[in-house]
């Protein structure tokens, strides 16, 4: 609709994506487009992670789950009000069509917090050494952090993919990047790298080179705000922990995957250690997925 208006005649797309399937054609069609051209003052579009923001928003507002395409109207909604700067007024949009794919629910909620411009995607350059993560996570000043994945590959420097929330509407994002650039940290911004939010995010891993003596454990805490800096906290700075993965789905408990290096003649100690922190976890080293996909060569 778009192209066509703009060019004023039916253009025929070369491809269109199919997450929004009710709304997916390569051409407008002919009394639809004669009734554009008349009634039609503008024409907003909006991207896959802003149909996912919307149907969120849709179903905090009514608990309905609007198919994608149904959800476009809110999306658009949303960027009208952000383009003109829109108070105070009551502004009106169609919501259509609740015939969503259940299994597509995952990605939906999985994209919510981009769309909303909610969660930036960053990552950063720490020194391989005990005491970085906590270090880190205190340079970020208390902001939740949403998403932490790490995998030891050297012994000089550790490649982290973290989310961090930011307010709605992506304010705070640039300042994140530059207090971090400011304490010495090298940081890429990755919030808008399709392959780093569709891939990297669930790859980070392998094998490692030189990673000796790793126990791997599995750590079950609740969910609050400040939870996994006071994890950190209770570890401390002796052990040096080689492989970290944190996801915050917005559940009662969080949940991490840890890889740590722990000599055999210090394992008594850092067992009676983590008794002592009183976390749920489970010892891991002997899991089969670990053993085939993780486990340092």
């Amino acid at each position: 609709m778009q192209a066509a208006l703009k060019h004023n005649r039916r253009v025929i797309l070369d491809d269109v994506g199919i997450f929004a399937d009710g709304v997916a054609v390569k051409q407008i069609g002919k009394l639809p487009f004669e009734v554009a051209k008349e009634c039609v003052d503008e024409v907003i579009t909006v991207s896959t992670d802003e149909i996912c923001a919307a149907i969120k928003d849709i179903f905090d507002d009514t608990r309905a789950i609007a198919e994608p395409a149904g959800a476009v109207g809110v999306a658009g909604l949303k960027k009208y009000v952000e383009k003109y700067k829109i108070e105070n007024e009551n502004l009106l949009t169609v919501v259509s069509g609740a015939n969503v794919n259940f299994d597509r629910l995952r990605y939906i909620s999985e994209r919510t917090e981009i769309g909303e411009k909610r969660e930036a995607v960053l990552a950063v350059t720490l020194p391989e050494k005990p005491g970085s993560y906590k270090k880190f996570i205190k340079a970020l000043h208390k902001r939740n952090i949403t998403e932490f994945n790490y995998r030891y590959a050297h012994g000089y420097d550790a490649q982290v993919f973290v989310g961090v929330q930011i307010s709605q509407g992506g304010e705070g994002r640039e300042q994140i990047v530059a207090e971090l650039q400011e304490q010495g940290y090298r940081v890429i911004d990755m919030t808008d790298n399709e392959t780093a939010k569709l891939h990297i995010r669930h790859m980070v891993g392998g094998r490692s080179e030189g990673v000796g003596s790793e126990r791997v454990y599995r750590f079950e805490f609740p969910e609050r705000p400040g939870a996994l800096m006071k994890f950190l906290n209770s570890l401390g700075t002796k052990w040096n922990i080689s492989m970290f993965h944190y996801r915050n789905h917005g559940a009662a408990y969080s949940r991490v995957l840890m890889g740590v290096q722990v000599d055999e003649s210090e394992r008594e100690t850092f067992q009676h250690m983590l008794n002592e922190i009183g976390f749920r976890y489970w010892e891991e080293t002997d899991n089969a997925a670990y053993q085939v996909f993780l486990r340092g060569k």
